[in-house]
């Protein structure tokens, strides 16, 4: 017999490789042709272990998770403060849990003029405040050029919250948001109004009310609850003014604004 296929001699070689323990219950001769002698039977393992387990239980994979019921608590606000308090707590728009804070309705009512912007910016978002960002520079601005202050008139945004990225808001998180400005309109009851943007134009004015062509005009917004239409202008963006006639456009509509409501004070 060749020294080399003495079995002591491979036990041997086998220990000098590093093995250390049989991965079989008996012993395999390797040196059998045979391919059934290299693979393991199952016989040898105990009955307990041989029988098939059973099968786990099989779970339905859950529902899509409905949308969240609507939340009427600031439909119910009695006051100002209450809808601010119902918009923190708001549950009907999942950009609230996106946002850093709630961007809330500022200013006094008693001016009788409400200001609708542009969805919040990432300055908006931070403070919580309304036009904190470029259009509340230009704000801030035509507000000195006509003798007023913030505190003089209400300042909103279309959506209380920030979307990610500051990427336009989808037309189901405005609807979703809508309810919230109607009640800050019935609360406020302004005599006047502007719109500054397409986006605030379309959701309280209607989609087929365009910049370049009523721009400047009064349009009476009417909402239900309330007694009587509401003159409304739909003026240009504040955070858009690129061009300086879309300066001047600005400009001569907020002196008109301003005039109309000096007459009726």
């Amino acid at each position: 017999m060749d020294a080399a296929a003495h079995p002591l001699a491979l036990l041997s070689l086998q220990i000098d490789w590093g093995a250390d323990e049989a991965l079989a219950d008996l012993p395999v001769d390797r040196m059998l042709s045979a391919p059934q002698a290299m693979v393991p039977t199952l016989a040898r393992q105990p009955a307990a272990l041989a029988s098939p387990l059973p099968a786990p239980a099989i779970r339905a994979a859950p529902a899509i998770r409905a949308a969240p019921a609507p939340d009427d608590a600031p439909l119910a606000a009695a006051t100002l403060d209450d809808l601010r308090a119902a918009i923190r707590d708001f549950s009907g728009c999942r950009l609230r849990d996106t946002a850093t804070n709630p961007v809330l309705p500022a200013g006094n009512p008693a001016g009788g003029l409400l200001v609708i912007g542009d969805p919040p910016v990432a300055e908006d978002d931070r403070g919580g405040q309304p036009f904190s960002g470029a259009a509340g520079l230009v704000l801030d601005r035509i507000l000195m050029g006509l003798g007023l202050a913030r505190n003089d008139l209400m300042l909103a945004p279309l959506i209380p919250w920030r979307p990610p990225g500051s990427r336009p808001p989808t037309d189901a998180e405005i609807a979703q948001c809508l309810p919230l400005l109607h009640r800050l309109i019935a609360l406020a009851q302004p005599k006047r109004m502007i719109l500054t943007g397409i986006l605030p134009v379309r959701a309280l004015l209607g989609g087929t009310v365009t910049l370049r062509r009523n721009r400047g005009q009064w349009k009476d917004l009417v909402l239900p609850g309330m007694p009587t239409a509401i003159p409304t202008m739909p003026s240009l963006s504040l955070a858009g003014l690129k061009t300086a006639t879309d300066r001047r456009a600005v400009w001569t509509d907020w002196r008109m604004l301003h005039r109309s409501i000096l007459l009726e004070s």
